[in-house]
């Protein structure tokens, strides 16, 4: 399970180092894809390959053929180097505004990337007492 929030910079060749603590969970096999919110989701392979599952039972429908493209056109096979760095593809670091300050931030069985600017838009928890009691529906309770 991934959380946490990490503050990092990305290099002009679109490198950065991900978190050590993120590293040990990842493990040598990961995807980068397009998210949701305009940043970057980061999958361990085998979460990857669940999630891909899910890509694949979703109806034939042009929304779920949508869906799939969305995530799949984007999507990479992730290395890291010997200083604990990944290389974004332009694609993705462009779709995720990435340029110079990114945030790196666990969230259950995924981390998300990033750019510092969007996440302070994003940010923001004012209305969770409303978003708690919502949850509560699918059976969640604080």
């Amino acid at each position: 399970m991934f959380m946490g929030e990490y503050n990092h910079t990305i290099d002009e060749k679109g490198r950065i180092i991900v978190p050590s603590k993120f590293r040990e969970e990842l493990g040598d096999n990961f995807v980068v894809t397009q998210g949701l919110d305009g940043c970057l989701f980061v999958y361990a392979y085998e979460e990857w390959e669940k999630f891909v599952e899910g890509l694949r039972n979703l109806p034939g429908n042009k929304e779920a053929r949508q869906l799939q493209r969305y995530f799949m056109a984007g999507a990479a096979a992730c290395e890291v180097d010997k200083q604990g760095r990944i290389l974004i593809p332009a694609k993705l670091r462009q779709s995720a505004g990435l340029e110079k300050e990114v945030v790196f931030v666990g969230v259950l069985s995924k981390i998300e990337i990033w750019s510092k600017e969007r996440w302070e838009e994003n940010d923001c928890y004012d209305n969770m007492d409303e978003i708690a009691e919502h949850m509560s529906e699918f059976g969640l309770s604080f």
